[in-house]
């Protein structure tokens, strides 16, 4: 949804555009799937029925944010593969300006996720 924040919106074409959209979707997936992982091995779940909703969802949106914010720094400083649009509102973390809604959507998207599949907050 914020591809339009991203220069490539206004710079390449519609098919390198479809590409993108389709290629970091998936990253995304496999990011999220990845946070949700370790959240199970480093809250020691077991069994899904037995899984303690509020601290998963607490752990995955940690590790999500944090590889978002070393996956941003890496592409958007060092290796300069995008860059942000000028809409972009970002926030300051020292010499890199971090784009709010690559990080947003890992704050809200695992709570909220994790949230409705388990019909409201299991007991810890």
């Amino acid at each position: 949804m914020h591809v339009r924040l991203y220069t490539l919106w206004s710079e390449e074409t519609p098919r390198y555009i479809a590409f993108s959209v389709v290629h970091c979707t998936l990253g995304d997936l496999l990011i999220g799937l990845s946070a949700l992982l370790l959240a199970l091995i480093a809250g020691r779940e077991r069994g899904p029925g037995q899984w303690r909703s509020a601290r998963i969802a607490v752990l995955s949106t940690v590790f999500g944010a944090a590889y978002t914010v070393w996956s941003e720094f890496m592409n958007v400083t060092l290796l300069r593969t995008w860059t942000y649009a000028d809409s972009m509102p970002r926030i300051p973390l020292g010499d890199f300006e971090l784009g709010l809604t690559p990080l947003m959507q890992w704050l809200v998207i695992p709570p909220l996720a994790m949230y409705s599949s388990r019909g409201g907050w299991q007991p810890d």
